[in-house]
């Protein structure tokens, strides 16, 4: 078989059977040869960023790799950013990047670029096949990489795509566990035995329930405060689930809650830093004179957490969060009301997309009762993230309903997502909090003192509005084969969430919201 063959084969065999797409010519051989290897599925994108979010999305909610096909050093710069979500999100994935062929490379042609410079700024693994008979071994150990939980690159020139000699070959089974450590186990023992004021800060995965559930137990045993890292890959919460704050976004916030610690115990998460710099702020959210304690990595969190919790919280359980919904709001259409309405509305076993960044302010608090339900966040800050990771979590869970919580800036990143919406029939309501402004931004220019205590210009207001002209996402959407609906109250958020929520398929509403600015 040919080294496409032989790629598509040895993943296929290995249950990796989605691939995220957006191929060029020097794919064309991997793209025949997805009708003569069974069991895989191609789902094509319009972007290359939409290919690599719906990647990271599929494989935050299947628990298994996903792969993605790119076009070059171009596609690959295209998808980028969110190949950078995805790294901080661990997320197990496999990109397969086409090249020239070995041979045509020396001509420097106009899409020659350095793919694997590129490559390593965002992956864990990065190989090249430079024969056919390579390729199953490379796509093996490529599988391996992808699931201890990096993005795992693979770049396959032309020719070796399409010249005979490959086989395929199995990859290692499921990569086990990390061993828990023992003396890490031991050491977070005694700290949460000492008396003093302990934060335990979690992620990874210990965000789902085994992870949840050992943690609230060690806080409630203790005394400990437990929090969870402030944008979690995938977080289960919801009534039935064990409740954990998220740690703040804003610097300011998150230094009070860990105000006064004198330990900080890390569960599958890195210690807490300021997103940026601020002038005359610190950058390290750790408060002075306290310890940091590594229990476990991203990997292996949860299972380190519930040996610390069989130690220090022997025969306990740990609290749940009780059922709970918001009346249903009525009157002016805010950040605030539209949050009450879909933690009235938001439906069982639902996955939450969430990108919505600061006009999703009371989200968490709205639907903390509500049914329990995952939330997928903005790992790596590069947005863009929501729309294309709504396509990989609906694929992964056909089953099961997917609310993507869009903010209207970012949502034009990538907004050609919603073709793939519709063309895969996928059962995804898209909210775009409407406010026509880069809200965030307009925040950051006074955190950061750029004004120096002034009222921005009008050439600083005018790269933060996006009003002029404003955004018909309605017609964008339905350009695209997505129904759309533009509401501006309470009410008729409410109505359109249910009607969507409802009816199968794809549906986006136009929640025009204002300004938390004013």
């Amino acid at each position: 078989m040919n080294g496409a063959r032989s790629l598509l084969t040895t993943l296929a065999e290995a249950g990796v059977d989605v691939c995220f797409a957006n191929p060029g010519t020097s794919e064309m051989h991997f793209v025949a040869a997805l009708d003569t290897v069974g069991g895989m599925r191609a789902v094509l994108t319009l972007f290359e960023g939409v290919a690599t979010g719906a990647a990271d999305g599929y494989a935050r909610i299947a628990g298994t790799p996903a792969a993605a096909l790119l076009h070059l050093g171009p596609g690959l710069g295209n998808g980028l950013a969110n190949l950078h979500n995805a790294r901080r999100a661990h997320t197990p994935m496999i990109v397969v990047v086409g090249d020239h062929a070995t041979y045509h490379k020396k001509y420097d042609a106009p899409l020659e670029s350095d793919i694997d410079a590129v490559a390593g700024t965002v992956s864990g693994w990065v190989r090249r096949s430079t024969r056919p008979e390579e390729v199953a071994a490379d796509t093996a150990a490529a599988l391996d990489a992808a699931r201890r939980g990096a993005v795992a690159t693979l770049i396959l020139p032309a020719d070796v795509s399409w010249s005979d000699g490959a086989d395929s070959a199995q990859s290692a089974a499921a990569s086990a566990e990390p061993a828990v450590d023992g003396e890490a186990v031991r050491a977070a023992a005694e700290t949460l035995y000492s008396g003093e004021r302990t934060v335990l800060l979690i992620g990874g995965d210990a965000t789902r329930r085994p992870g949840l559930d050992a943690a609230v137990r060690i806080a409630e045993a203790t005394g400990a405060r437990v929090l969870c890292e402030t944008f979690p890959a995938r977080l289960e919460r919801g009534a039935g689930v064990p409740a954990v704050e998220r740690l703040a976004y804003f610097a300011e916030a998150a230094a009070e809650q860990l105000a006064g610690a004198r330990h900080l115990i890390l569960a599958g998460t890195a210690s807490p830093v300021s997103f940026f710099a601020y002038p005359d702020k610190p950058s390290d959210l750790v408060p002075d004179g306290c310890a940091v304690h590594l229990l476990a990595p991203h990997r292996g969190a949860a299972a380190a957490l519930q040996r610390l919790a069989d130690d220090v919280a022997p025969g306990t359980t740990a609290s749940l969060a009780p059922a709970a919904r918001p009346e249903l709001p009525s009157g002016e259409l805010t950040a605030f009301t539209a949050a009450a309405v879909i933690g009235a509305l938001l439906p069982d076993d639902a996955i939450v997309v969430d990108e919505s960044n600061t006009a999703g302010v009371g989200i968490a608090a709205a639907t903390a009762g509500a049914p329990a339900h995952d939330v997928l966040t903005l790992t790596g800050g590069a947005i863009g993230y929501g729309l294309p990771a709504a396509i990989g979590a609906a694929i992964a869970a056909p089953h099961r309903p997917v609310l993507a919580l869009q903010a209207d800036g970012s949502a034009m990143y990538t907004i050609s997502a919603l073709w793939t919406h519709a063309r895969e029939n996928l059962d995804v309501t898209t909210v775009i909090f409407d406010n026509g402004a880069y809200d965030i931004l307009r925040i950051e220019l006074q955190r950061v003192g750029a004004t120096s205590g002034t009222e921005p210009g009008p050439k600083a207001r005018e790269l933060l509005d996006l009003g002029s002209p404003a955004i018909d996402f309605v017609q964008i959407a339905e350009g695209l084969g997505v129904p759309g609906r533009r509401v501006h109250t309470a009410e008729e958020f409410a109505a359109a969430l249910a009607d969507s929520l409802a009816e199968p398929g794809p549906h986006l509403i136009d929640a025009v919201v204002p300004s938390l600015l004013g």
